[in-house]
C-alpha cells in the first residue's frame, strides 16, 4: 500500500484535468486507503463548498501557508 503525500486538516490545491475542472485550496479531511489499482486518494473540503470530493492524490499539490487559501 502506498503512503499518503499529504495527511489530514493540510491545506492543499485542487489541480483541474480531464476529470475534474474544479480548482482551489481545499483541506484535507480524509486519507483513503488505495483500492484494487493502488491509487491513493483523499476526501477534501473547501471553504467554498458545502461537499466534500474525493480526488486522487495526482490532483494535488501542497498549498502555500496563509495568505493562498483564495
Amino acid at each position: 500500500m502506498a503512503d499518503h503525500k499529504f495527511r489530514v486538516g493540510q491545506f492543499v490545491r485542487l489541480e483541474p484535468d480531464a476529470t475534474t475542472r474544479a480548482s482551489g485550496v481545499y483541506s484535507v479531511v480524509q486519507l483513503v486507503p488505495g483500492g484494487v489499482d493502488g491509487v491513493v486518494q483523499y476526501r477534501i473540503k473547501g471553504a467554498h463548498e458545502q461537499h466534500e470530493r474525493m480526488v486522487k492524490e495526482h490532483q494535488l499539490k501542497a498549498a502555500g501557508q496563509a495568505g493562498s487559501r483564495a
